[in-house]
């Protein structure tokens, strides 16, 4: 059960962001809570991704205010962003793998970023993440050796590979199959 008397884990109050001479956010105000699932929907354009870039502090707001479980996101320096990521992961649109980079390598990868330096322990939680994925067995294949299912299901991998508190997912069926889309959206479950 959700708590609403509780503190929101995320909070955004009148969101302003421009990008260019387009204005994409006009005073966004949002809260989620605990435990709380939530969607946003709208056409292609309008802001989806800009708020949850600005949740993880890939972007920054021209107006307004993002916090993460009490931290205020906005301003921060990107190593002062190591707690906030921690809290919080993302999968992108189209998986943003690394190419250069095999499957296991991609999940580590926002591990070794947050700075755990155990190598054991990058392996044992690289693998679990990829064995509840389905992609035990391709961990040393290049993303361009992977189909458009795996890629998403490898970028699901790594964002929860760091078992953050909350997973945005931006998203995570777009152009896939129907009988694919069934499957990754039994993972997100």
């Amino acid at each position: 059960m959700i708590d609403y008397k509780a503190e929101p884990f995320i909070r955004i109050r009148n969101l302003h962001k421009k990008i260019g001479w387009q204005e994409i956010l006009r005073g966004i105000d949002l809260d989620v809570y605990r435990g709380e699932t939530l969607c946003i929907i709208g056409p292609s354009g309008e802001g989806k991704t800009v708020i949850m870039k600005h949740v993880i502090g890939l972007m920054q707001p021209d107006a307004g205010t993002v916090e993460v479980d009490g931290i205020q996101v906005n301003g921060l320096r990107e190593r002062e962003l190591a707690p906030v990521r921690q809290r919080v992961s993302m999968l992108f649109q189209n998986a943003a793998l690394f190419d250069s980079m095999t499957v296991e390598k991609n999940v580590a990868f926002p591990l070794v970023e947050s700075g755990v330096r155990d190598k054991k322990e990058i392996q044992e939680r690289v693998a679990q993440a990829l064995d509840v994925v389905g992609l035990g067995k391709h961990g040393q294949k290049l993303p361009v050796n992977l189909s458009g299912g795996m890629r998403k299901r490898a970028g699901i991998a790594r964002a929860i590979v760091t078992r953050a508190q909350c997973i945005l997912y931006d998203e995570p069926t777009s152009s896939l199959a129907p009988v694919v889309s069934d499957v990754i959206d039994t993972v997100i479950r």
